[in-house]
């Protein structure tokens, strides 16, 4: 069943000098400008009763009547793929997503995405941006996604990001033993040759934060916690290589494996094993598009980021330092 909204509003004597998209972005909150102005181009919104133009000028007085369909948003079909639900309700959808599963379907992985198991799970995504998803986690990251139902949710979600008001907190492994926690503050970019990578750049990068704190300190291991400011493509990946602490299992942005000094065959064998990167996506705190109240949702560490701490905890001789 497809969403069919019809809306009437008259504009403000205040806006008057605005555009028909501006003055709409404004009187019509809960969608985005350009969701607005494709429905101005095909007639969906109109001024007056009359076709208009994005760029027209309002004078104020104006009726805007909104009368539109979601159309589809792509051919992806639906797929039985299981999927861990933290939490879901009228507006949005708490997933806790599995290691290996890639978030859309892109270039080589058309099936077998979080888009074509949302799709199964909930039909009416299709007429949504990216069938809800506003944010991605890697392929082989473990972890907290929101996932929008309505229109209105995914608009109000996107801004969320954009403002940087969604709260993200990470847990990971890191490659070498760190002093303490502190900040990463390195704008990021496309690799100016390797251009499916992610890289820091001294000129031309996008703002990139990174906040880190030490969990648990091990001989040439560190467990921390991490907190995004911006979200940047492999922002964590990219930010702990750049400072000397690539995450244990990334082969793209970390070094070559070497064997940890004073090891057991144990610890080795679970360091070669550990199949990702590991990282994992713990914590996820917004203000709820429907209720407007800040809430926070949580994730236990996976399987085998747990076995993997335990192997480093009785890795070596000594117990590690807090």
């Amino acid at each position: 069943m497809k969403d069919v909204f019809e809306l009437s509003v008259q504009v403000p004597f205040s806006m008057s000098g605005l555009r028909f998209d501006q003055a709409a972005s404004e009187l019509f909150p809960d969608f985005s400008r350009s969701r607005l102005q494709s429905w101005i181009k095909d007639g969906q919104l109109k001024v007056n009763g009359k076709l208009g133009k994005p760029k027209d000028k309002l004078i104020g007085g104006e009726t805007l009547d909104l009368n539109a369909e979601l159309e589809a948003q792509g051919d992806w079909q639906p797929e039985e793929i299981t999927l861990d639900i933290v939490h879901e309700d009228e507006d949005l959808l708490i997933i806790n997503k599995q290691a290996g599963l890639v978030v859309h379907p892109a270039a080589g992985n058309y099936t077998g995405t979080l888009v074509n198991a949302l799709l199964n799970h909930i039909p009416e995504l299709i007429n949504l941006p990216r069938a809800g998803i506003v944010h991605r986690l890697d392929k082989e990251t473990t972890g907290l996604m929101v996932v929008a139902k309505t229109l209105e949710a995914h608009t109000d979600l996107v801004a969320q990001l954009a403002d940087r008001t969604v709260s993200r907190e990470y847990e990971a492994v890191a490659v070498g033993a760190m002093t303490g926690g502190g900040t990463v503050n390195a704008p990021m970019g496309r690799h100016p040759i390797h251009r499916k990578l992610m890289a820091v750049l001294s000129q031309g990068g996008k703002r990139a934060v990174t906040h880190y704190r030490v969990a648990t300190r091990f001989p040439h291991h560190t467990h921390i916690k991490v907190k995004l400011e911006t979200g940047r493509t492999h922002q964590i990946r990219v930010h702990m290589a750049h400072i000397g602490f690539a995450l244990v299992g990334d082969k793209t942005y970390g070094k070559s494996f070497k064997i940890p000094k004073g090891a057991n065959e144990h610890l080795v064998e679970a360091l070669k094993a550990f199949p990702r990167q590991a990282l994992h996506a713990a914590k996820l705190g917004l203000e709820h598009p429907g209720t407007g109240e800040y809430t926070e949702w949580t994730a236990p560490l996976p399987e085998d980021f747990k076995n993997l701490l335990e192997a480093l905890k009785h890795g070596y001789e000594h117990e590690p330092k807090d």
